[in-house]
């Protein structure tokens, strides 16, 4: 039997692809959580022998999470938004599966199986899109800066959270807007997040 830790945050999508995976003969849902932290607990209270994880939760999200525990259990990331910058950031959590939530739960199962017995599963349509989507412009520093402005900090809190003057954290988020071509840190966050960078 092997056994599944299933993470997304919304429950009639998370009950529903669970009570599909457990119709298989050969997988069982050991737990169900709707966020990555929450994930990441269930992977070290259960030891699975493969997670699910959705890319999108709130607190800590689908690659995020994967980050902590990759080196513990083998991860699958479905998600509805597939970006190709995503691809490169989950890859680099360790990642073994990245798939559209668009997938067949039978596909799924069929994914699962692969992995677990140590293979890797790339959808073809979001490799296609990652392999010619242009390279991310901006430094590590300014990806951060931005995600701290996607999720609604003020210049001054950023600062602080980051331990930088607030004049530094305008420079580069300056430098963001300039190369990417947007007006404002708030447009230049949403383009990050688009492309998946952040």
């Amino acid at each position: 039997m092997i056994r599944v830790v299933l993470a997304d945050d919304e429950d009639l999508i998370r009950g529903a692809l669970a009570a599909l995976l457990d119709l298989e003969p050969d997988l069982s849902v050991v737990a169900q959580c709707s966020n990555g932290a929450e994930a990441v607990r269930a992977v070290r209270e259960h030891a699975p022998d493969i997670a699910v994880f959705d890319l999108e939760m709130p607190e800590v999200d689908g690659v995020q999470a994967a980050r902590q525990v990759a080196a513990e259990v083998p991860i699958v990331l479905v998600t509805r938004h597939a970006r190709p910058g995503v691809l490169k950031r989950a890859l680099t959590a360790g990642i073994r599966g990245f798939v559209p939530k668009t997938t067949p739960a039978s596909r799924l199962a069929a994914i699962l199986r692969d992995v677990h017995d140590g293979g890797r599963y790339i959808d073809p349509e979001i490799a296609a899109s990652a392999l010619t989507s242009g390279a991310c412009p901006l430094t590590e520093r300014e990806l951060e800066l931005l995600a701290h402005t996607l999720q609604g900090g003020t210049i001054a809190t950023i600062a602080a959270e980051v331990h930088l003057a607030q004049g530094t954290v305008r420079n580069y988020l300056s430098s963001a807007m300039t190369k990417l071509g947007v007006a404002t840190r708030h447009e230049a966050a949403r383009h990050a997040w688009q492309e998946g960078w952040i």
